[in-house]
């Protein structure tokens, strides 16, 4: 004996299979809503603007973010006169950039510490950085020379996180 089955409609959520038909939906927020949200980014702000360590760490990370986009559009913007050459403006120019923005920014320290001593500083442990981590990598391809690229790639971001961090500590306690 053959049981037929009666044809079924696909039941679909409304709104993921098919396209918008009008207008976009209005999200409602109340006046108490967007009070409570506007309190809430004002104290993240003012734990943004303190002196506390993590906000130091978190501003240090933006400033570091910052002035990498800047060195990559240096690069690219100065890339027609040489990839060595792009590469020194853009690391200069971006490390120049990252210590005054530390000093005035991320370590409040614009009346401490003068711009020369800023740039000396910061630069000489931007240096030494740039030498720690060379050498880690060097010593990655040396005693682990089959890593696969997604290793390799975590093992140059661990690498470079740990110099930040290390840098992070060194301008908080020695030069800010």
């Amino acid at each position: 004996m053959t049981v037929l089955e009666a044809p079924r409609t696909p039941v679909l959520p409304a709104g993921i299979y098919t396209p918008w038909a009008g207008p976009y939906p209005v999200v409602r927020i109340s006046a108490a809503q967007l009070l409570g949200l506007a309190g809430l980014f004002g104290k993240l702000l003012g734990f943004l603007r303190g002196d506390r360590a993590l906000a130091q760490l978190i501003r240090f990370a933006l400033v570091g973010g910052s002035s990498n986009i800047a060195y990559v559009l240096l690069f690219f913007a100065m890339h027609g006169v040489g990839p060595l050459m792009a590469n020194v403006v853009g690391s200069v120019v971006s490390t120049v950039i990252a210590n005054e923005l530390h000093r005035q920014l991320t370590f409040h320290a614009a009346d401490r510490v003068g711009w020369f001593t800023a740039q000396w500083e910061g630069g000489g442990l931007a240096l030494v950085g740039l030498g720690i981590s060379t050498a880690g990598l060097a010593a990655l391809a040396v005693w682990a020379p089959g890593l696969g690229d997604a290793t390799q790639a975590a093992a140059v971001l661990a690498i470079t996180a740990a110099v930040g961090l290390m840098r992070f500590l060194a301008l908080r306690g020695l030069v800010f």
